[in-house]
C-alpha cells in the first residue's frame, strides 16, 4: 500500500479539499483523517451510515477519594497544573489535570489514585472493501499524535489489498503532523500564496525533510496573489522540490464542498486542475515518468 499524505504548513489552505478531490479521482479503497483536532473529511466523502466507535484512553487523570482525603493540601502544593480544586471538598478538575502523578505521589493517606480516561473516539467506517479510518479527540485531552497512530494503525489493519491509501493530515507542525508523517510514502504540500501560508510551507517541507520523506507541493487559490505564488514556484526550484500544479480560486468550489460534494464531482475550474495535480502527484508517488512538458 502506497500511502499518500496531504499536509499544509497553515489551516485553510484546502487541505481537506484537495483531499476529498484526491480520494474521489482515485476511487480510493483506503483513507484516512488525521486532522483529530477537527476531522471533517467525513462531511463530504458521502458516508451513509454511522461508523464503528472505539473508545481511546490517553493518559491517565488523578482522582480523589473524599473518605480518605484528610485536606492536607499538599496534593494543590505541588500541582503545576492547577488541577486541585477545594471546593466544596478536595476534587481534581479532569480538564486541568495532566496525569503526571505528583499529587498521587506526595498524598500521605493514599486518597488519590489515577484511573483510565476516554480522551477520544477512534471511527471505522467500512463497506465493499473501501474503508475510512478517522477520530475525534475530546476538549481539552492530550495524546494526539499517539491517537493519530492509531487511526493509520486502523485504516492498514482494515485494508491490506488497497493500492492506495490517501491520507488528510492536521495543519501545522506539531505532534499529530508527526505522527501522520511516520511511514508514509509521499507528502504532498498544499500551499498558499500569503506571506504566512509560504513561512509555514517551508516549515512543513523541513519537517518532512527531517524524515526523508518523498514531498511535492501544489499551490491552491494560486491567482488571488500572483506575486506571491512566484515566490512559491521559485521556493521549489531553489529546493528542487517536484511541483504538481495550480488550483486556482473558485466560488464554485464552496458551493460543491456546502452541498456536501467535493470538487471532483463538480464541473468547475477548481475540479479540472486538481485533477491535473492529482495526475502529477500519482506519477511521483508510483515513479511512473512523466512527460518533459509536466516537468517544474
Amino acid at each position: 500500500m502506497k500511502q499518500l499524505l496531504i499536509l499544509s504548513g497553515k489551516g485553510g489552505t484546502g487541505k481537506t479539499t484537495i483531499a476529498s478531490a484526491f480520494v474521489r479521482f482515485a476511487d480510493a479503497k483506503a483513507y484516512a483523517d488525521c486532522d483529530i483536532d477537527a476531522p471533517n473529511l467525513h462531511l463530504i466523502t458521502g458516508w451513509s451510515f454511522q461508523p464503528q466507535k472505539t473508545n481511546y484512553y490517553g493518559l491517565p487523570k488523578a482522582e480523589i477519594n473524599p473518605k480518605l482525603c484528610n485536606a492536607c493540601g499538599r496534593c494543590g502544593q505541588n500541582c503545576r497544573f492547577d488541577a486541585i480544586k477545594t471546593k466544596p471538598h478536595y476534587k481534581v478538575d479532569p480538564f486541568s489535570c495532566e496525569g503526571c502523578g505528583v499529587c498521587a505521589y506526595v498524598c500521605p493517606v493514599e486518597a488519590i489514585t489515577l484511573v483510565p480516561a476516554v480522551t477520544g473516539e477512534i471511527m471505522l467506517y467500512s463497506e465493499a472493501k473501501k474503508v475510512f479510518s478517522t477520530a475525534q479527540l475530546k476538549m481539552g485531552s492530550g495524546n494526539s499524535g499517539m491517537l493519530v497512530t492509531e487511526v493509520k494503525k486502523q485504516m492498514k489493519a482494515a485494508a491490506v489489498d488497497a493500492e492506495l491509501a490517501v491520507i488528510d493530515g492536521s495543519p501545522g507542525i506539531g505532534c499529530p503532523v508527526i505522527a501522520s508523517l511516520s511511514g508514509v510514502n509521499m507528502v504532498l504540500i498544499v500551499a498558499e500564496p500569503s506571506l504566512s501560508g509560504i513561512s509555514d510551507m517551508a516549515r512543513i517541507i523541513n519537517m518532512a525533510a527531517k524524515f526523508g520523506t518523498k514531498t511535492a507541493v501544489c499551490i491552491n487559490k494560486y491567482d488571488i496573489n500572483m506575486e506571491n505564488t512566484r515566490k512559491i514556484l521559485e521556493y521549489c526550484k531553489k529546493h528542487k522540490l517536484s511541483f504538481t500544479g495550480m488550483i486556482p480560486f473558485d466560488p464554485n468550489a464552496v458551493k460543491a464542498i456546502n452541498n456536501g460534494q467535493t470538487i471532483a464531482d463538480s464541473d468547475c475550474p477548481s475540479g479540472a486542475a486538481a485533477k491535473e495535480v492529482y495526475r502529477k502527484t500519482m506519477e511521483l508517488l508510483f515513479d511512473r515518468p512523466a512527460d518533459k512538458s509536466q516537468s517544474h
